[in-house]
C-alpha cells in the first residue's frame, strides 16, 4: 500500500490496485507526465514487495533458487527469476547485496508465497526470510536528466554508475540508499529507498528540492515501459518461459542448477524458441488478449497495448510464433472494445480486424536502454 496517499492526493492522484497493492494510478494527465519524464525527470512511487534474506549462508541459498548469480560483494545487485520445475517463470525479483543481509524487491503478491516457500526449505543451513514490505519506502526516479536530479539532492555519495549498483548517502535529514536502475522506462534510472517513517519527507524532497520533478504513476509507468520494449511480471513474464522472452539479462547459465534451471537450460540449447516478444503497430487500440493474424492466418495474442505517448499512436507487445511473417499483419479487436472507424477495417467474426505493422524494439529511443529489451542472439 502506498505510504504517501496524502501527497499523492494534493497532487491530483487518482488510485489503483496492483498485485494486490493501492498504488498511484495517474494524475490527471498521465501522456503529459510521460513527456516530462521522456525530456526531463519524474518521480513514481513503486509498489514492490520486499524480502529481507539474513544469516551467514544467505548468499548461498538465495543462489541457489534464483537464475542468475548473487553477487557477494556489498553495494551490487541482480534481476534473476524463480521458475517451476517446468522452466517458467514463477517470479521475477531484484536482488541486493546490503552487507549483512539481502534485499530482495519483488511484485506485490509474490513476496509473502516466495518467503513462506524458502523458510521451509532452509533445513540446517544458517538462513533467516522474512517479509519486510511495510518497512521501506522505494521512489523510481526516471528522465532524460534523472542522472542530474539525483545529484542536486543526494548528500554523502555521488550517483552510482552501473546498472544494479548501489550507495548509501542522505536527502536532507533522510538517510536514504540509491540503486542505479537497469533502463526499464528506457531513460536513466534510479530507485531510491527509505524506512517507512521517512517516506514522506524523501517524496517531498524527490519532487521539489534541486532540480524539480513531475509526480507520476503506473498508467505513464506501463506506457513508458511498453515504449522501452520492456517486459513486465504480470503482463508478459509470469508462467512463461525465459528465452521465449528473450530475457538473458535475468540469466546465468554457467552456475550451478537451480529449480527450474535444468528445463532453461535445455530449452535454451535446443535452438529457437517456439515463440518471441515482438512490436506492433495499430490502426486502432487492441485488448491484451487480442489475435494477432498474419495473411488471416492466426499467430499470436497481444500481451499489452496503449497509445504510445510519444508516438500518438497504439503499440502493443505481442507473443507471436517465432517464424512468423511479418508482412500482412492484423489484430483482431473486439467489437465491444473497438470505437474506430476506418475504410481499411474488417468485419470479423468475433471482431474487427485492424491493420498492424511490426515495429523494431524500442518503440523509442531515449537516454538509456531497457536490460530486458527481448534478445534472441540474432545479428
Amino acid at each position: 500500500m502506498t505510504l504517501v496517499a496524502g501527497v499523492h492526493e494534493s497532487h491530483g492522484a487518482t488510485f489503483a490496485d496492483r498485485g494486490g497493492v493501492r498504488v498511484a494510478a495517474e494524475y490527471g494527465r498521465p501522456d503529459r507526465a510521460a513527456r516530462a519524464v521522456r525530456n526531463v525527470v519524474g518521480v513514481i512511487e513503486m509498489g514492490y514487495g520486499v524480502v529481507t534474506v539474513t544469516g551467514d549462508d544467505r548468499v548461498e541459498f538465495v543462489d541457489n533458487a534464483v537464475s542468475n548469480r548473487v553477487p557477494h560483494e556489498d553495494g551490487a545487485g541482480c534481476y534473476a527469476l524463480l521458475c517451476d520445475p517446468q522452466g517458467r517463470i514463477e517470479t521475477d525479483l531484484y536482488i541486493y547485496n546490503a552487507g549483512e543481509r539481502l534485499l530482495l524487491f519483488t511484485p506485490p503478491e509474490r513476496a509473502a508465497p516466495v518467503a513462506d516457500d524458502w523458510s521451509e526449505k532452509t533445513f540446517i543451513q544458517d538462513v533467516e526470510i522474512s517479509v519486510a514490505t511495510s518497512e521501506f519506502g522505494v521512489f523510481g526516479v526516471h528522465g532524460a536528466k534523472a542522472t542530474e536530479k539525483i545529484a542536486s539532492v543526494l548528500n554523502g555519495a555521488s550517483t552510482p554508475e552501473a546498472h544494479l549498483q548501489f550507495v548509501r548517502g542522505t536527502m536532507g535529514d533522510d538517510g536514504v540508499t540509491v540503486i542505479r536502475g537497469d533502463g526499464l522506462a528506457g531513460e536513466e534510472g534510479y530507485e531510491v529507498i527509505c524506512t517507512a517513517d521517512r517516506a514522506e519527507s524523501v517524496f517531498d524532497t524527490l519532487i521539489n528540492n534541486g532540480l524539480n520533478a513531475a509526480p507520476f504513476g503506473y498508467r505513464t509507468w506501463d506506457a513508458l515501459t511498453l515504449e522501452a520494449g520492456t517486459p513486465l511480471y504480470h503482463t508478459e513474464l509470469e508462467g512463461q518461459i525465459p528465452n521465449v522472452l528473450g530475457l538473458r539479462n535475468a540469466l546465468d547459465f554457467e552456475k550451478g542448477c537451480y529449480v527450474g534451471q535444468e528445463v532453461v537450460s535445455r530449452v535454451e540449447n535446443r535452438g529457437q524458441p517456439s515463440r518471441r516478444l515482438v512490436g506492433l503497430r495499430s490502426e486502432s487500440l487492441p485488448e491484451a488478449g487480442a489475435t494477432v493474424r498474419a495473411a488471416g492466418e492466426s499467430i499470436g495474442e497481444v500481451t499489452r497495448a496503449a497509445e504510445s505517448p510519444m508516438l500518438e499512436e497504439p503499440i502493443a507487445l505481442a507473443l507471436v510464433a517465432f517464424d512468423a511473417p511479418t508482412d500482412d499483419l492484423a489484430i483482431e479487436v473486439s467489437k465491444a472494445s473497438d470505437d474506430a472507424s476506418d475504410s481499411r477495417t474488417q468485419s470479423g467474426d468475433d471482431g474487427e480486424i485492424h491493420d498492424a505493422t511490426r515495429e523494431s524494439l524500442p518503440f523509442v529511443d531515449g537516454s538509456d536502454r531497457s536490460a530486458r529489451l527481448p534478445d534472441y542472439g540474432e545479428d
